[in-house]
């Protein structure tokens, strides 16, 4: 497998997270360009899409947070490249969700009253996630401990 391969891949992976393919493969060119960076006319060439497309998907990755923009001194073009530490930092937005998730488990409970078997669906959703909420903040740290240390 090379990297165009890798590079498609990473767009089918995106896409089922909800990014457009666009925008998943731009991440993935990111990933293994060599200088970690490009402006759009190297990446709507590299990936043979419309520049409107590729406009689309510049957006939404950097409203995402997970590129950000950059000017190298004395060059015209914008660039882009993965954010700082890109990962974790999708990791903690959603762990955001975990609170909404929980939220609506409540909500479901009251809905059913006194049902079991419908409260006992909701619980493991509430409770499933309070733990998640209670744990992912630890294991971000110890990453952040880890990633110091490389």
């Amino acid at each position: 497998m090379g990297v165009d391969q890798f590079v498609e891949d990473a767009g089918l992976f995106y896409e089922r997270l909800g990014l457009s393919r666009t925008a998943g493969r731009v991440m993935g060119l990111l990933l293994v360009t060599e200088s970690g960076s490009a402006d759009a006319p190297e990446l709507t060439e590299a990936l043979a899409v419309a520049k409107s497309s590729m406009s689309v998907a510049l957006r939404q990755l950097e409203q995402a947070g997970l590129i950000e923009r950059f000017r190298v001194r004395g060059e015209r073009r914008d660039r882009y490249r993965l954010a700082e530490d890109v990962f974790a930092r999708a990791f903690r937005a959603k762990m955001a969700e975990f609170e909404g998730f929980r939220a609506l488990a409540e909500q479901g409970l009251q809905a059913v009253g006194d049902d079991p078997e419908r409260r006992r669906r909701l619980e493991l959703m509430r409770d499933m996630y309070a733990f998640m909420m209670d744990r992912f903040p630890r294991l971000l740290q110890e990453w952040d401990e880890l990633k110091d240390r490389r």
